[in-house]
């Protein structure tokens, strides 16, 4: 069984997935993923370095992710650049991955760029769980809670494929606009519906 649970940036996705381990899903972090192939000494550091420059190391010599952040989230034509160097080598770690988890039970594929990759068809997803908020609603929680611009969440959110194709690639939708219980309530409900799909 694979799901794929996916939403934009402070949708809240990856506390639902924290819920949903919680019942018993095997979860495969994309961002884990991502994080793991730029690292200093990953397949893609070299890439990445020859493509944006010294200018997106720290003192360490790994990759600034913030800064690197700061680059593509300006700049379209970057972010694909770096889409091109990191799409394919997360999806064949992603399939590696899903491969070694085969007969797992349930396993929950975290992906904040399901819709944009098409990764329901690579990954013969049995459903697809989308985590979703109102813009305004988005902006004012991440402003707040992670201290991040506004400037600098609405260019993350322009990133993004618009909400409306996300939802309607949905096959659940979890609202997350209230408290960590309502939203463990609503975990639940998905958790039900993901049992469903066994039947």
């Amino acid at each position: 069984m694979r799901v794929g649970c996916t939403g934009g940036i402070g949708s809240g996705k990856s506390s639902v997935c924290a819920l949903l381990a919680a019942h018993g899903a095997r979860i495969i972090d994309v961002d884990k993923i991502s994080r793991s192939l730029t690292a200093l000494g990953g397949p893609a550091f070299p890439l990445v370095l020859d493509s944006f420059g010294e200018a997106i190391l720290t003192s360490e010599g790994a990759i600034d992710r913030a800064a690197l952040a700061r680059i593509v989230f300006s700049d379209r034509d970057r972010l694909r650049e770096l889409e091109t160097i990191i799409h394919p080598l997360v999806n064949h770690e992603l399939l590696r991955e899903v491969a070694n988890e085969d007969g797992a039970g349930i396993v929950v594929i975290d992906h904040p760029l399901l819709v944009e990759t098409n990764a329901r068809d690579l990954l013969e997803l049995d459903g697809v769980l989308v985590v979703d908020a109102p813009v305004d609603f988005v902006i004012e929680r991440l402003v707040e809670h992670r201290q991040m611009s506004r400037e600098d969440v609405e260019a993350r959110i322009a990133a993004q494929c618009p909400r409306e194709d996300r939802l309607r690639a949905a096959d659940f939708i979890l609202m997350n606009m209230g408290t960590f219980e309502e939203l463990t309530i609503m975990a639940d409900r998905a958790w039900q519906w993901i049992e469903t799909l066994q039947a």
